[in-house]
């Protein structure tokens, strides 16, 4: 027995060499700087506190991540529910329909909706010409655009954790609540909302996760008007060469992230509803 758990140990030791050098090493580096830069002790913390920018920041991603969640969740429940109930090969259709933005880089889908949200775009010009609107809106540069980017990129990842779910429930439940006279909406309410749980909680903490940390969508639509916790860490980083403050965000985002995974964990069993468990 103990030879056998040696061999396993060795088998996983590659893996356990490469997360450390590649994830565990460098986050530990970045914590440190951000206790060290540009002087040592809490000083970047302390800005967490201090600094109205920093934390307008902050309350401007958490806004924005809340509001893309809840829309990637309410979109992604309607195609999942739609998937779920349709014939197989129509389902095939669907879930091609909802794979193929993965695998558009996400620069490119950025500035499509730049194309499509600018003020000589063809959403403007369409509301101009059905005389909806007398003069070009608004509709991208600023938060709005932010969150209609971020939204249709999350949309694909609320919609197959659902879909997973909600295919693992039995059709002859359904079947049985129609047979006892229930209506669709309490079907719904009563049995298949209740079932698919599981799997709107295992979206909303993915879509959560990914948004608190996305980059390349909020920094073009935004415009650099409406910055996010990502963007700001780069620009500290990058362009002001800040590497205390930068690191001291990133740090707080790493935390946010594993604090947002032990509050769920504690209402729900995550490995059951990610699938890991039984």
């Amino acid at each position: 027995m103990r030879r056998q758990d040696a061999g396993w140990w060795l088998l996983i030791l590659p893996a356990f060499l490469l997360m450390t050098a590649f994830y565990v090493a460098p986050i530990d580096q970045v914590l440190a700087i951000s206790f060290t830069e540009p002087s040592p002790g809490l000083g970047n913390y302390e800005r967490l506190f201090t600094s109205e920018s920093v934390q307008r920041v902050i309350l401007t991603t958490l806004r924005i991540c809340v509001i893309t969640t809840s829309l990637a969740l309410l979109l992604g429940y309607i195609l999942a529910y739609k998937i779920a109930l349709a014939s197989e090969v129509t389902r095939r259709w669907w879930i091609l329909t909802v794979l193929v933005p993965l695998w558009i880089s996400v620069l490119v889908r950025a500035f499509a909706w730049v194309t499509l949200l600018r003020r000589q775009g063809l959403v403007n010009n369409a509301l101009m010409e059905a005389g909806v609107i007398s003069e070009p809106l608004q509709l991208v540069w600023n938060e709005f655009g932010i969150i209609v980017g971020m939204v249709h990129y999350m949309v694909p990842y609320a919609v197959l954790p659902l879909l997973a779910s909600m295919r693992e429930i039995d059709p002859r439940l359904l079947a049985a609540a129609r047979g006892l006279g229930a209506s669709r909406l309490t079907i719904f309410g009563r049995v298949f909302l209740p079932l698919s749980m599981p799997g709107l909680i295992a979206a909303g903490v993915l879509v959560f996760i990914f948004s608190l940390g996305f980059y390349i969508t909020p920094a073009i639509l935004g415009g650099g008007k409406t910055l996010m916790v990502a963007e700001w860490i780069g620009l500290q980083i990058l362009d002001l060469i800040r590497w205390g403050l930068g690191t001291m965000m990133a740090t707080v985002l790493v935390v946010a992230i594993l604090a947002t995974l032990a509050i769920f964990s504690r209402v729900v069993d995550l490995r059951r509803v990610f699938g890991s468990g039984a």
